[in-house]
């Protein structure tokens, strides 16, 4: 009987290591461009910053912290929905443990792009905790070195990763503490200054933490997001080993030269790790789902253009569009949990149809393109998507990296998309 067995038994071994295998993920430079990699075909990163916050938690609720059954429920219809929109990778920050991301892979799909914050909302330092990081200080910096170690230790080889985020637009909390979004200091002296006196360090420790994790997680790149391309000159002066120079960029409806700046002065691909638009019209006082869509569609044409082989920068892996679901707590952080408020907290011109000169336009909490609903007895909320859901829905069908592509075809492409 034995021998009857062990065909059986190493059929069922076979198909478990197969199921289990390790991506294989890296950033390819030829005289065409930059691209990503994964398991040797081309990889464009159509990316959607994602997490479960029902209304009335806030940054303190942790979805991975609940019991599984209730886990794979709400997974069952956020990732089908961001399947069904043609979205490949999200954006967790550390927190959702390995299984979940080869769950999330294997079931829908969908990678993770895993970050650590780096220090960006405070460091713990001999168990004491730091709300404001200084990259200078000895402690604090192997305090983070040990910490991505840890990371890259624990999530190495696990199937679903795609690469590591190191940080979340550090370079602005060298100049503000906490995570609610303000308006930026103007003069270039005091920039200049603070990115020599702080950011100097946080950049080099950003360097020397890749070098560490890409020792042990072999297999995965490591990108750092930076607020736009401030202290981009440091940056190439200090990050020569990270792969990626991942941005939050908030431009308007295009993203001007930083394409073709990221790749004179870093020689890196760019990778969008937060870019959009708000759904609420602060002119009129309403939401506005076909502003929302407009911003976003115009963003996504300009990353498809600017892949490699196409004639333009060349540089562009992709992006995550910021973001699922609305935040009800981003406004206020830890009050008015349950009010969906539209107070605009900053202002950005680039975003023209409800921009007034001396007023904020930029609203916190209605980034979703999809609207999120009441939550039930049970802890569950559902989403209605925007205009903009639909309208990503039709951008990610095109494989801008699909035989016979051209930036004419990407145009008309993008064309055709409606916003209703």
């Amino acid at each position: 009987m034995k021998y009857i067995f062990l065909p059986i038994i190493l059929l069922v071994f076979t198909l478990n290591s197969c199921s289990k295998k390790t991506d294989k993920v890296f950033v390819l430079k030829n005289e065409q461009g930059m691209k990503l990699i994964v398991n040797g075909e081309d990889f464009i990163i159509n990316g959607m910053n994602w997490d479960y916050f029902p209304i009335g938690t806030n940054y303190t609720y942790s979805l991975w912290k609940q019991p599984d059954a209730f886990i794979k429920t709400a997974l069952e219809a956020e990732m089908t929905m961001l399947k069904n929109m043609g979205v490949n990778t999200i954006r967790v920050y550390t927190g959702i443990q390995p299984k979940w991301i080869t769950y999330i892979y294997e079931k829908y799909g969908i990678y993770t792009m895993l970050n650590h914050s780096f220090g960006r909302y405070g460091v713990s330092i001999s168990g004491t905790w730091e709300p404001v990081t200084d990259y200078r200080n000895v402690d604090a910096q192997q305090s983070l070195l040990t910490e991505v170690g840890e990371m890259a230790e624990t999530y190495k080889n696990t199937p679903g990763l795609l690469l590591f985020l190191l940080g979340n637009e550090n370079n602005y909390g060298l100049f503000w503490a906490g995570s609610e979004t303000e308006d930026f200091p103007e003069g270039e002296t005091e920039k200049k200054e603070i990115g020599e006196l702080r950011g100097r360090a946080m950049y080099r420790l950003m360097n020397d933490a890749a070098i560490k994790m890409k020792k042990i997680a072999v297999n995965n790149p490591v990108a750092i997001c930076n607020g736009d391309d401030l202290y981009i000159d440091i940056i190439a002066e200090e990050c020569k080993d990270v792969d990626i120079y991942g941005t939050n960029m908030y431009r308007g409806k295009s993203f001007g030269n930083a394409f073709e700046r990221v790749n004179k002065i870093l020689n890196m691909p760019i990778l969008f790790t937060e870019f959009g638009a708000d759904a609420f019209n602060t002119i009129q006082q309403k939401e506005d789902q076909e502003m929302q869509a407009y911003y976003m569609v115009e963003n996504w044409k300009e990353i498809y253009e600017n892949v490699s082989g196409l004639g333009k920068a060349g540089n562009s892996i992709g992006g995550f569009t910021f973001q699922f679901s609305d935040g009800w707590w981003k406004y206020g952080q830890t009050k008015g949990l349950n009010i969906h408020d539209n107070h605009a907290s900053w202002a950005n011109g680039g975003y023209a149809i409800d921009f007034v000169e001396g007023a904020n336009n930029m609203n916190e909490e209605w980034f979703g393109i999809c609207a999120k609903g009441p939550t039930d007895k049970e802890g569950f909320y559902s989403l209605t998507p925007r205009a903009a859901y639909f309208a990503l829905q039709k951008v990610h069908q095109l494989n801008p990296y699909a035989k016979g592509i051209t930036t004419d075809l990407i145009s008309k492409h993008f064309g055709e998309i409606k916003f209703e």
